[in-house]
C-alpha cells in the first residue's frame, strides 16, 4: 500500500504535507498503551492485596474492607478512562506509545487536538472496541481512504506521523567565519533606497570579496578590504575613515550579508 499523504492550506497560503499514520504503526501504539495500563493495573492490585492483608492483621478495625476496594476501583476506572483523553491533549495529540512510534493525533485543520476533540474521540473508543478486541476500529482503520476510526469521523481528527525536523544547513567557510565574529544582517540598517542604489556590479564585487577572504594572504585581504570599502561605502552613506581594519572587514561581511538576501537568486 503507497503511503498517504495529507495536504493541508493554512490561512497563510502556506501548503504542509503530513503523513497519515497507518493500521500497523496505529496497532504497535495501542498495544504500547495498552501494556502500560496492565502493568499500572496489576501493580495497583498488588498494592491492594498488600492494604487489605494488613487491615486483616491489624487488632483493631475502624474501617471495613470495602472502602480500599472502592477506592481502588475509582483510581483504576479514572485512570484507564481518562488516559487516553488526558495524554492526546495535554501531550500534543500524543500517548506514550504514539510517542514510541512517532505518531500523533490533529485536528483536519492541521491545528492541535483540543480538549472538545480528544474528549469526543475517547469517548467513541467505546464503540470502535466492539464487538471485541477492538473490531471495528481495525475495520474502519484498515478500509477508510485517510485511515480513520469512528472516534477520528465524530471528533474531525486524524492520525499522522511526526514531521521530522529539517536537518541543520551545513554551514559554508564564510559562513562559519561570520559566525565565529558574531556577524548577522540586523548589524547593518539599510533603507530601501539605498539597497536600489546598489547594483549588480556593487553586488558582485562583495560576493568575490567574501568567496575570497579566507583564501588570500593577510597582508592583500587588508589592501583588497580597504579599496572595496572606499568603493562600497560611500555609496551607503558610511564613512570608511577612521575605522580599523578588522572594522571594515565586519562592515563589508554584513554588507555582503544584506545584499545575499537581495541578490542570492537574481539571474
Amino acid at each position: 500500500m503507497n503511503e498517504d499523504h495529507l495536504d493541508i492550506k493554512t490561512p497563510e497560503f502556506v501548503s504542509i504535507q503530513f503523513q497519515i499514520a497507518g493500521l500497523g504503526s496505529r496497532s504497535a501504539a495501542f498495544i504500547i498503551d495498552q501494556l502500560l495500563l496492565m502493568a499500572f493495573n496489576i501493580l495497583t492490585l498488588i498494592v491492594l492485596f498488600f492494604v487489605l492483608d494488613g487491615m486483616s492483621k491489624m487488632e483493631f478495625i475502624f474501617i471495613g474492607n470495602s472502602l480500599p476496594i472502592a477506592i481502588t476501583i475509582i483510581a483504576l476506572f479514572i485512570v484507564n478512562g481518562g488516559y487516553f483523553f488526558a495524554y492526546e491533549f495535554f501531550s500534543g495529540g500524543r500517548t506514550l506509545g504514539k510517542k514510541l512510534m512517532g505518531i500523533r493525533v490533529i485536528q483536519e485543520n492541521g491545528h492541535s487536538i483540543t480538549l472538545l476533540s480528544s474528549f469526543i474521540r475517547n469517548l467513541i473508543r467505546i464503540i470502535d472496541s466492539l464487538p471485541t478486541a477492538y473490531f471495528l476500529g481495525i475495520i474502519m482503520i484498515f478500509f477508510h481512504s485517510k485511515h480513520k476510526r469512528l472516534g477520528d469521523l465524530v471528533a474531525g481528527t486524524i492520525v499522522v506521523h511526526e514531521r521530522k525536523a529539517k536537518r541543520k544547513k551545513k554551514l559554508s567557510p564564510i559562513e562559519n567565519e561570520l559566525d565565529s565574529r558574531g556577524l548577522s544582517k540586523d548589524d547593518l540598517i539599510l533603507d530601501e533606497w539605498t539597497l536600489k542604489s546598489l547594483g549588480m556590479r556593487d553586488w558582485k564585487l562583495i560576493k568575490t570579496y567574501a568567496n575570497r577572504f579566507l583564501h588570500i594572504p593577510l597582508d592583500e585581504r587588508n589592501q583588497l578590504t580597504e579599496q572595496i570599502a572606499m568603493i562600497l561605502f560611500p555609496k551607503i552613506g558610511m564613512d570608511a575613515s577612521g575605522k580599523t581594519t578588522a572594522e571594515l572587514e565586519n562592515n563589508l561581511l554584513v554588507l555582503y550579508l544584506v545584499l545575499l538576501d537581495e541578490w542570492e537568486f537574481e539571474l
